[in-house]
């Protein structure tokens, strides 16, 4: 798959993913590497700390477990203001390729 086209797939699916509540960096990756196994964890990583940067994914330290410190991700507003538009543009470009008999 093209990298570029890549890249916005795997931050629509992320945002996807964080949009159901909080959750683990470690079980977000997860859930991604089950549909993606041939992208790495530094990539997956690296989008989520670009949604931080970028104000659509907010982190906090969470205390749930026994363990080490863990860190959370969870959108912002701006976070599913985007998953929308991401979405909408989504089945825009669907509703397209089947025109053109592309499945």
């Amino acid at each position: 798959m093209d990298a570029q086209l890549k890249k916005g797939v795997l931050e629509l699916c992320l945002l996807q993913c964080l949009s159901g509540g909080p959750k683990y960096g470690y079980d977000v990756i997860q859930t991604m590497r089950g549909c993606f196994p041939d992208v790495t964890e530094s990539t997956f990583y690296a989008i989520l700390r670009r949604l931080g940067k970028e104000g659509a994914a907010d982190t906090y330290q969470g205390s749930e477990s026994n363990g080490p410190v863990r860190k959370y991700y969870r959108l912002t507003d701006e976070g599913r203001e985007r998953l929308a538009r991401m979405s909408a543009d989504w089945r825009s470009l669907r509703e397209i390729l089947e025109k053109l008999g592309i499945k």
